[in-house]
């Protein structure tokens, strides 16, 4: 039975490819001494880190959109045609994020 009251931990599902971009847009090109890109990572870390405080019970996912081409690309033949590819720094991160995700026991999906 479904508990109608607002007591009741919210599920959280997180666009992670949203975050992802975000973070990488939103702060400066970060690198560690070995010159690995690390922006994005420590973005997305403390974004997910954020909800996980405000929000501690309840169950959390983190979904990213997968790799080529889906349903949509076949509903819509546009459907993110206008798009610059992904850049290079920013796909060596996604990596990283996944362990990173997966370490803290947050379900992920792509």
């Amino acid at each position: 039975m479904i508990n109608e009251s607002s007591e009741q931990d919210p599920i959280i599902l997180v666009d992670g490819s949203w975050y992802l971009y975000r973070a990488y847009h939103a702060l400066p090109p970060l690198m560690t001494s070995n010159k690995q890109p690390t922006g994005a990572i420590r973005g997305v870390v403390s974004m997910i880190k954020k909800i996980i405080q405000d929000h501690p019970n309840s169950p959390l996912a983190v979904v990213f959109d997968s790799k080529g081409k889906t349903f949509r690309h076949e509903m819509y033949k546009e459907y993110k045609a206008n798009r610059p590819p992904m850049p290079e720094d920013l796909i060596e991160q996604i990596e990283p994020i996944y362990k990173i995700i997966k370490a803290l026991g947050i379900t992920l999906i792509s």
